[in-house]
């Protein structure tokens, strides 16, 4: 908290400094956060790890049906991706990353790179140490961090509610236990299983669409008529029947 005020007040000067003195503030001056901070102004045809850095942040604004590639290239899709996500937050949506864009950024993650309505405790329920999925214990912490910046943004689309969280990534003995898919997306750490709560299953199945998930399943698909889930997969598959998706 003490961090979140600090970045607020760091923003406010920066805004009253560039106002009396008449001087264009660049990232540099952004304030500096626990878990990476930005060094420059980023714009389309840049490139490089703070690029990706950004783009897992903003990986929940690609627009309805798509999904942000996190690649250090600054393309149309990011500027795009900047751009909503600046509107969400009420800043000039230009589609540039600068001091304004990073210190919102700032404000909304903990020091450990998650957003900071989730954390890596709420995703992994299965063990400690992310290990015995599909994918290394590395990728699939990395994994749901992204799903949980996406899952961050769909958060503030819906009024900055809770959205319950009810099983994220499971190991293969975890997933056997529950009975789970021998192909089932939590094993990749990317899945994520929505509970009803502030919000109706079929709501938030009909806005994840806006938010990077290829894969959503909820009411009226088989053995989802008590949850949504959401996930990442190289093709869509999108089924709530009782939903109208």
């Amino acid at each position: 908290m003490i961090r979140r005020i600090g970045t607020i007040l760091a923003a406010l000067a920066l805004t009253a400094v560039s106002t009396v003195l008449g001087v264009t503030v660049t990232a540099g001056a952004a304030h500096a956060d626990g878990c990476y901070t930005w060094g420059r102004t980023l714009s389309e045809g840049m490139s490089g790890e703070d690029v990706r850095q950004l783009q897992i942040r903003v990986a929940g604004y690609p627009g309805y049906g798509a999904v942000l590639t996190i690649d250090g290239a600054y393309g149309p899709a990011t500027r795009a991706a900047v751009a909503r996500f600046q509107q969400a937050y009420g800043l000039a949506a230009d589609g540039i990353a600068g001091p304004q864009t990073f210190n919102r950024i700032y404000a909304l993650q903990d020091d450990d790179c998650t957003p900071v309505n989730f954390s890596y405790a709420e995703l992994n329920d299965c063990n400690s140490d992310w290990s015995g999925g599909a994918v290394s214990a590395s990728t699939a912490r990395y994994n749901a961090r992204v799903a949980m910046w996406k899952l961050q943004a769909m958060r503030h689309a819906l009024g900055d509610q809770q959205i319950v969280v009810t099983s994220a990534f499971r190991s293969y003995a975890c997933n056997s236990a529950v009975g789970g898919s021998s192909t089932s997306r939590h094993l990749y750490g990317d899945a994520v299983d929505l509970g009803a709560g502030p919000h109706s299953l079929c709501r938030l199945a009909q806005q994840a669409r806006y938010h990077g998930f290829n894969e959503i399943l909820g009411p009226g698909y088989p053995d989802h008529n008590d949850h949504t889930h959401v996930a990442h997969k190289s093709t869509r598959t999108w089924s709530a029947p009782n939903c109208g998706i």
